[in-house]
């Protein structure tokens, strides 16, 4: 008897240990069993030991029962996921897993135009940094917590990386099972903007459940003995609403075709603090909630797509597609989010065929086929102007600049720290421009650009402007060793600037000289000329 009772203790412990799905087309509950039931087909054979202990008796006949139900079960972890979910067998139904995939004109038109001071210039490496030194500069905090994983996410319209506070050992959440003094906050758009909150409305912050935690204040045992323990979760990101309370927000998802075929189906969002979980559909997701669609899905869906364009024995790879990078969170229009990555033909490594923009709460997928570079060579481009320098580039960030889409990165040296900034055409990677601010980094970008005669992207005239007046106000500024001067004319209440790049008749106008400069319509209050002349040196 008493070794039945040590096989349901180690049933019980495994369950609690392992949390295996306990649903159809999962492998762990099926290996699990196995396991489980060859120890009691062992137990029910009473084994012992001769006198000298040196051979084994078996007491019983085995259990034919038990074999079976082993068989059963190595059907079940080898037949049936041949059967339901061999991609040969079902390849049609692996290739629109991702849905309809919308085709797109223009990738500018889907991403807004975006002023440069919303432009993401920190990224998650330097992020952490960031955050970790704002937590080492409190010797008493840092003894006792660690920095979770930051994921990014607009909070009142401003773009954050956001990280929770873990405990840094077993000892630490022992001696502090009520959670750790609550989340680091990072502006995307301004690296000075780093934030320790560790109150809510004059509360103090507990995120007591989290993925350093133990026993049942770790999250996903949490999850899984509060209801879920036969339902498919990915991604534990944690966020915050537009108030700053944290939150753990868990996609949730179903397989589809047998053992494979994972798709969203909603998430769960749990208060860190509290713990209380409340499940959400799709369309019922609290807006404040930006990904809903788990990166590792939406790749996994996108690869179908493309590598069984042309059905499963495609040996000749034609028509064949696959992602570039990985995937990268974008904010189009509407604020809405979406995961973008290049598509390149298989083969290829630095021209890409088009590229996706997937809503990351709703998976609507938008192709635009139009060639460009890929994030890899947009980076070596970037770094080769730079190359006596050594800087690394950071991800590159797709964007709308003047209706050129564009990456935007950063160039950082040895130590993840910012140096300068860098601009490549998407459409063209040889167009570059780089500097120590993104407002020069804009001007060089434009200067190559425009350089370039403008034969890229031809659309991009609707959006300039030309302008006959006269200056009324004229100063020179000079930034790393080159001169910048801005001025202001009439009637047009803009501040204008340009270099003797666009023009050498800039160093020599005066206050009532008559010119004519052409611009870009862009969201900037300081703009950019592409053209000056002045009327006075015909």
């Amino acid at each position: 008897m008493k070794k039945y009772l040590l096989f349901v203790i180690l049933f019980f412990l495994i369950i609690y240990l392992a949390m295996p799905v306990l649903n159809y087309g999962f492998y762990h509950v099926g290996v699990i069993a196995l396991m489980l039931l060859f120890v009691l087909f062992l137990l029910s054979l009473g084994i012992t030991t001769d006198k000298a202990g040196k051979k084994f008796i078996v007491n019983q006949k085995p259990k034919k029962w038990m074999l079976w139900a082993m068989a059963v079960v190595l059907v079940y972890l080898t037949v049936v996921p041949f059967i339901t979910s061999a991609t040969f067998l079902h390849t049609s139904k692996y290739q629109k897993m991702i849905g309809e995939v919308k085709k797109g004109s223009e990738i500018s038109k889907h991403i807004a135009p975006i002023s440069m001071d919303k432009i993401r210039v920190v990224d998650q490496d330097l992020a952490y940094l960031l955050g970790e030194k704002i937590i080492g500069s409190q010797p008493a905090l840092g003894s006792q917590i660690q920095l979770g994983r930051f994921s990014i996410q607009k909070v009142n319209n401003e773009l954050f990386w956001v990280a929770p506070l873990l405990h840094s050992g077993f000892f630490k959440w022992f001696n502090n099972q009520e959670g750790t003094p609550g989340y680091v906050m990072v502006s995307a758009t301004n690296e000075r903007d780093v934030r320790l909150v560790e109150t809510i409305n004059n509360k103090p912050l507990h995120i007591k459940y989290q993925p350093a935690a133990y026993f049942q204040s770790d999250i996903q045992r949490h999850v899984y003995f509060n209801g879920f323990a036969s339902t498919g979760l990915e991604d534990f990101v944690f966020e915050i609403d537009e108030a700053g309370n944290p939150y753990w927000v868990i996609s949730t998802y179903q397989k589809e075709i047998g053992f494979s075929g994972k798709n969203a189906t909603g998430v769960l969002v749990v208060d860190a603090q509290t713990g209380a979980i409340q499940q959400y559909a799709i369309a019922d997701t609290p807006a404040w909630v930006d990904r809903i669609q788990p990166a590792v899905i939406v790749e996994e869906q996108l690869n179908d797509w493309g590598e069984l364009i042309n059905g499963y024995w495609n040996f000749s790879n034609r028509d064949k597609l696959q992602i570039t990078e990985g995937l990268t969170l974008v904010y189009g229009k509407n604020d809405r989010s979406y995961w973008y990555t290049g598509l390149t033909s298989v083969g290829s490594d630095e021209s890409a065929v088009g590229f996706v923009l997937v809503d990351t709460r709703t998976k609507e997928t938008t192709f635009y086929k139009q060639s460009g570079a890929t994030e890899y060579a947009a980076q070596q481009s970037a770094e080769g102007k730079v190359q006596e320098k050594g800087y690394v580039t950071s991800l590159p960030i797709p964007y709308n600049i003047n209706g050129i889409p564009t990456y935007v990165m950063t160039l950082k040296d040895d130590g993840g720290l910012v140096k300068m900034y860098a601009m490549v055409a998407i459409n063209d990677y040889t167009i570059v421009g780089v500097g120590n601010s993104m407002r020069e980094t804009l001007t060089a970008f434009k200067s190559a650009y425009n350089s370039s005669g403008n034969k890229i992207n031809p659309g991009t005239a609707a959006a300039k402007k030309s302008i006959k007046s006269v200056i009324t106000r004229i100063q020179s500024d000079v930034k790393n060793g080159n001169s910048f001067y801005y001025f202001t004319i009439k009637d047009y209440p803009r501040i204008f600037v340009g270099s003797t790049q666009v023009s050498g008749e800039l160093p020599i106008t005066v206050v009532g000289d008559s010119i004519e400069i052409s611009f870009d319509i862009d969201e900037e209050k300081i703009i950019d000329v592409t053209r000056f002349d002045n009327k006075a040196y015909q």
